[in-house]
């Protein structure tokens, strides 16, 4: 039998080794990442727990009685319109001969925009003074005639007295006398006629003339020389019912919907501020016109006329406008240092979210998130009645994304 003892020993694994060191690529390896670990907690301390911010802040102030005074009831939007504006058009029918007038021309009174072709017009002019001199040596005529007439009526009045003619021929003299003195008078109403032929012809011959009703500003020039312009519309588009457009820029107003829900707060002569979209840092004062008595059943508003203090060349007609209605209350000497409830912030500072109206206080150069009760508005301020203090900092126009924690630089000038 053969011993396979010696065989087995050979296949045992031996267990007593000891197991080698770890290389030094693998320590390397380790002590990076544990380095990396250590800056990336460092560098979360220091510039994590939010986004850096750069934004403009204000100051909470104090409500008082002068800033109540001047608080805006209600708000609304509207147009710059003209009370006085005209479409300047010719009283006859006729073709453009002359245009006078640009856009942004300005025009005084009675200056001429325009001439018709005034060759028709002219020729009845002259027909109706021909009528007229024709009427009037018609006349002259009927006067000699009757000059004659009495002269044979004496003469026949003088036989019959001595007995040489009959009676017959005397009354037929004098019928003569009578009846050109009729003709007289009837062409003496003729030459009247004649008259007021020529008139009415040289009033259509001034009328080629177009003259401006009022002193304002050319604001649409729309005929051109040759095209043909009448009072009336005839169809078509080859006639022209204008020659141009007027604007007295001494009578714009702004006029604004008002919802029927709030038109109780608005009183004729009540003191407004408006702002036109074009220029937003221009207040202009004015008060309200008149209510118009009618509301407009498919929008449920009221119109209002609203009067501007200021007169401007920069003012013109269908710009837009915002109007702050105020309240004309005037707080007394004791009650202007009179605190109010609560802090007056800038509108911008206040940010519409999911659980009501926030805000974002500045705290050592870190946004912190208020929820905040608003108040009225007081022209381009709001009135916060909780959430912030007086002489906190609060954050100006805050973006979407900010949050508690946020980092805040102030921009420099």
């Amino acid at each position: 039998m053969v011993d396979n003892t010696e065989m087995l020993n050979r296949l045992r694994i031996d267990r007593s080794a000891a197991e080698p060191a770890p290389s030094g690529k693998g320590r390397w390896i380790l002590i990076g990442l544990i380095a990396l670990g250590v800056i990336g907690a460092a560098v979360w301390l220091v510039l994590g727990r939010g986004t850096t911010w750069v934004l403009k802040t204000a100051v909470a102030q104090p409500v008082t009685a002068v800033a109540s005074a001047n608080a805006s009831v209600l708000d609304a939007s509207g147009y710059v319109t003209a009370r006085r504006q005209a479409t300047v058009s010719s009283k006859v029918t006729g073709r453009v001969a002359e245009v006078l007038i640009e856009e942004g021309q300005r025009v005084e009174e009675g200056q001429v925009l325009a001439r018709l072709d005034p060759v028709d017009a002219q020729a009845q002019l002259d027909q109706s003074r021909t009528q007229l001199d024709a009427a009037k040596a018609q006349l002259a005529e009927h006067k000699v005639q009757l000059v004659r007439a009495e002269r044979d009526l004496k003469r026949q009045q003088d036989l019959v007295a001595r007995k040489l003619t009959s009676q017959q021929a005397s009354e037929n003299a004098a019928t003569d006398v009578a009846a050109l003195r009729a003709r007289i008078v009837a062409q003496e109403r003729q030459i009247a006629v004649a008259d007021s032929g020529v008139a009415m012809a040289q009033v259509n011959l001034d009328n080629t003339v177009v003259k401006a009703p009022f002193s304002g500003m050319v604001t649409v020039k729309a005929a051109q020389p040759g095209e043909i312009v009448s009072p009336m519309s005839a169809g078509g588009g080859f006639t022209r019912t204008g020659i141009g457009t007027i604007v007295d820029m001494n009578s714009l107003e702004i006029e604004v919907d008002v919802n029927e829900s709030y038109i109780g707060r608005v009183q004729p002569g009540q003191p407004v501020e408006s702002t036109l979209n074009a220029y937003p840092d221009w207040k202009i004062p004015g008060k309200v016109i008149a209510i118009i008595p009618t509301a407009d059943r498919s929008k449920a508003t009221v119109k209002v006329r609203i009067g501007m203090d200021a007169k401007d060349a920069r003012i013109v007609p269908d710009m837009g406008a915002r109007v702050a209605f105020k309240t004309d209350a005037k707080p007394d000497a004791q009650a202007e240092a009179k605190p109010l409830p609560g802090v007056l912030v800038p509108a911008e500072a206040i940010r519409q979210g999911d659980q009501g109206s926030l805000a974002y206080v500045v705290k050592d150069g870190r946004l912190e998130e208020r929820k905040v009760t608003l108040g009225q508005t007081m022209s381009t301020s709001r009135q916060v009645l909780s959430g912030i203090s007086a002489g906190e900092r609060v954050a100006l126009a805050p973006p979407e994304g900010a949050k508690s924690g946020d980092k805040v630089e102030t921009p420099s000038p």
